[in-house]
């Protein structure tokens, strides 16, 4: 049977869902080990201190408990959690001890783990732990960090960790020549991924064969096992990472943190299994937290309107420790400033200070969002002094299509290089404009209605993906004529089985129904380098493609030994290979399966783009907002399922009007998480932003990869806080309000519109 291009760009509902609507999902809590054990960690309850001492003494008394470890039992050598993307040696005096080591420098660091026959009775045993910690002075924020005497780490003698630099042009001559410039200061609040299912691993240690296999991998499965196999002296192929059911991602889940090294080797000290699951609160204190960003912006225009320099100082809390890819968010703040606009000179230093917090790590559109925020307002700032029609001023300054590729800011001491690689923004954002009915509404903007004030926002965004260098893939043509396709790239709710089987039901000309997709499990392929930076769609399926055309080649020197002919005479059709009158289908092809492996390398970015805009309504008296409409359009370059990259997309929307709304991380003064709680953690829900529209476009494909895809799976979240925060000052523009700091809760809108007034 012959498919041709039936199923890439057809909205598809995802094969996964099935499965997950009716239970039969597998989830890191469904798996169980026979005789297994249960791990439970003793938490510091303290943000900065000394270590005196740890006395488990009572609690290994306790019946069933079974071991305690401590920093002290693993001996000489602590490991340490490295840092997965932008790694220096300046930065690992930073990186982040499994278990405390003399001193803690956060709520929520581990201090032991307790190994029992029951989660109930581990639990008990950590009321059992005489824990004693000297406290020292918490550094609760960026001004201690740079103004406190008292250093997390005393040998570095600052609270600086490193200072990214981004750099284009001369900012200085930019400045000194402009006939306006503008200054004005952004905060984005600490707050991170709050997926339904928390964090958890199930570890076998089989101590006959030598090999340690973990349940509970998710995103980076492969450079996962190259971290545990070392820190636990075993051979890379001797650990086994496999990925079961994820219940959310967005950049926190998968990353290395201290528990993927603690859950296996407690299983190896107890010779028997080990499971451990996190409850919510454990998450919101020792998952990656993430934004906590603070920018310093100035802007220089050309008495037309032309954006010539932008510079400025930015500050990044990433917490206690430098972990997993603490160091992305800061440094993406810096390069993707200036967006999709043309800006002759930037410079732009991005500090990322040390603090007694929870350590930071990248949560959907790590930098940009917050880098957006802090331009997108800048931008409508610039327009109201100027007197410009703020539509116009952006439109003057987008990048044109005529100058794609279009370089972007290189960013030091990583020496970091990347270009736009294709675009055509003014088309976007006048298709955006046009289904928002933009002009139609303009004429209710300030106005009081009901008592709401009403008012219009816009923004652009450019949204990074497809991160290098490589993805791998390997195809099998099993006997029956059916195909499996095995993958580096790793699922966490994205719609992976779907959307790699279309790609490789187009690419072998076969029925969708006959392919199945395995994922993420380390054994599965050579190398992987799984999931996150929107990659998985263009380098897993890139590297499919890559696959079909060498198992094409394999079966055609199959078939060509059964004709006994020449490769180059054998055809295929569909699932038929023939040659002169002679016909075989896939399924009476080999008695033996026909294998190959393929793998895609990249070292240029994709980057989708788009723009959004927002009708919103503001109550004077309390600062409430009503977001009545929000659209966003956005170029992904090419759809291979837009179903569900439409659902990606109102998703990301949503998470951005939490962030943007209503969560927030918030500490106090001695480094005491005061929200650790969906009580008073919010998160937004259906009921709170009902109308949400997205429309994507396939303008123009990506020339770096052999799909024409663009990474497309965080742009939806990066422009919403400029949106928004546009859309209110424009419905208070009478009273001059300026909210520049976020969350945008009711009291902080109340009290900056009681200022105003005042």
């Amino acid at each position: 049977m012959k498919v041709s291009n039936s199923y890439v760009g057809r909205p598809m509902e995802r094969v996964e869902d099935l499965r997950m609507v009716r239970g039969r999902g597998t989830y890191v809590a469904d798996v169980n080990r026979p005789d297994q054990l249960y791990a439970v960690i003793l938490r510091s309850s303290v943000a900065h201190g000394t270590i005196r001492s740890i006395d488990f003494t009572r609690a290994l008394e306790l019946p069933g408990v079974r071991h305690v470890l401590t920093a002290g039992g693993l001996g000489d050598f602590v490991p340490r959690i490295p840092v997965r993307l932008q790694s220096l040696p300046e930065l690992e005096p930073f990186h982040q001890p499994v278990l405390a080591d003399r001193k803690v420098r956060y709520v929520g660091e581990p201090v032991a783990v307790v190994i029992a026959d029951t989660a109930a009775i581990a639990e008990d045993a950590l009321e059992h732990i005489a824990l004693d910690i000297e406290t020292l002075p918490a550094v609760a924020g960026r001004e201690q960090a740079e103004t406190e005497p008292s250093f997390l780490f005393e040998g570095h003698g600052s609270n600086t960790a490193i200072t990214w630099r981004a750099c284009l042009g001369d900012a200085d001559a930019a400045f000194k020549s402009a006939d306006y410039v503008r200054r004005e200061r952004f905060k984005v609040q600490r707050h991170t991924a709050m997926f339904m299912e928390p964090r958890g691993f199930v570890a076998e240690w089989n101590a006959v064969a030598g090999e340690m296999t973990v349940w509970g991998t998710a995103k980076t499965a492969f450079y996962n096992r190259r971290v545990l196999a070392a820190a636990l002296g075993l051979d890379e192929h001797a650990v086994k990472l496999v990925e079961v059911d994820v219940g959310g991602g967005f950049g926190s889940r998968g990353e290395f943190y201290p528990e993927d090294y603690l859950i296996p080797a407690a299983a190896m000290i107890a010779r028997r299994p080990v499971k451990w699951t996190e409850d919510r609160r454990e998450h919101m204190m020792s998952a990656n937290h993430s934004r906590d960003i603070e920018c310093d912006v100035e802007i220089a225009v050309s008495r037309d309107g032309r954006f010539l320099g932008l510079r400025g100082q930015i500050w990044a809390d990433i917490g206690a420790y430098l972990r997993t890819n603490g160091s992305v968010g800061p440094r993406n703040v810096a390069q993707c400033m200036s967006g999709p606009y043309c800006f002759e000179s930037v410079d732009l230093r991005s500090s990322m200070l040390v603090t007694n917090k929870t350590p930071a790590g990248s949560y959907r559109g790590p930098g940009r969002f917050e880098a957006d925020f802090a331009r997108e307002r800048l931008i409508d700032i610039v327009a109201r002094d100027l007197e410009m029609d703020r539509l116009e001023l952006r439109r003057r300054n987008l990048v044109a299509d005529s100058q794609m590729p279009y370089p972007l800011p290189t960013v030091t001491p990583f020496e970091s290089t990347n270009e736009l690689d294709s675009g055509d923004y003014h088309a976007v954002f006048d298709r955006c404009l046009a289904e928002f009915k933009w002009e139609d509404r303009s004429k209710l903007r300030g106005r009081l209605i009901d008592g709401y004030y009403h008012g219009l926002g816009i923004g652009s965004f450019i949204e990074g993906g497809a991160a290098g260098p490589k993805e791998d893939a390997r195809l099998v043509l099993e006997t029956d004529g059916s195909l499996s396709v095995y993958l580096g790239s790793s699922a966490i709710g994205q719609g992976l089985e779907t959307i790699m089987a279309q790609i490789a039901a187009d690419a072998m000309e076969i029925p969708f129904e006959r392919i199945t997709i395995n994922h993420g499990s380390t054994d599965h392929v050579k190398d992987g380098y799984g999931s996150y930076h929107s990659r998985s769609t263009v380098m897993g399926g890139s590297s499919i493609l890559l696959a079909a055309e060498k198992l094409k080649e394999l079966i055609r020197e199959t078939a060509a030994k059964r004709f006994n002919c020449s490769p180059a005479d054998v055809s295929i059709d569909g699932d038929e290979v023939s040659q002169a009158g002679n016909h075989l289908t896939f399924s009476n092809l080999s008695d033996v399966r026909l294998e190959v492996e393929a793998s895609f390398f990249n070292s240029k970015h994709t980057w989708a783009y788009g723009t959004q805009a927002a009708y919103v309504a503001v109550d004077p008296g309390t600062g409430h907002v009503k977001v009545i409409d929000y659209l966003s359009v956005e170029d992904v370059g090419r759809m291979i399922n837009p179903l569900t990259l439409h659902g990606q997309a109102i998703g990301s929307i949503v998470q951005g009007l939490g962030g943007t709304f209503l969560e927030h991380l918030a500490y106090d003064s001695e480094g005491q998480l005061l929200t650790g709680s969906f009580a008073d953690y919010l998160l937004p829900t259906a009921s709170d932003f009902p109308n949400i529209r997205s429309i994507t476009l396939e303008l123009k494909r990506c020339p770096n990869n052999p799909l024409g895809a663009k990474g497309a799976g965080e742009g939806g979240i990066i422009p919403v806080a400029g949106v928004i925060g546009n859309a209110v000052a424009d419905a208070l523009f009478h009273l001059n309000v300026q909210p520049n700091e976020l969350p945008l809760s009711p009291p902080r809108l109340w009290q900056l519109i009681e200022e105003a007034r005042q």
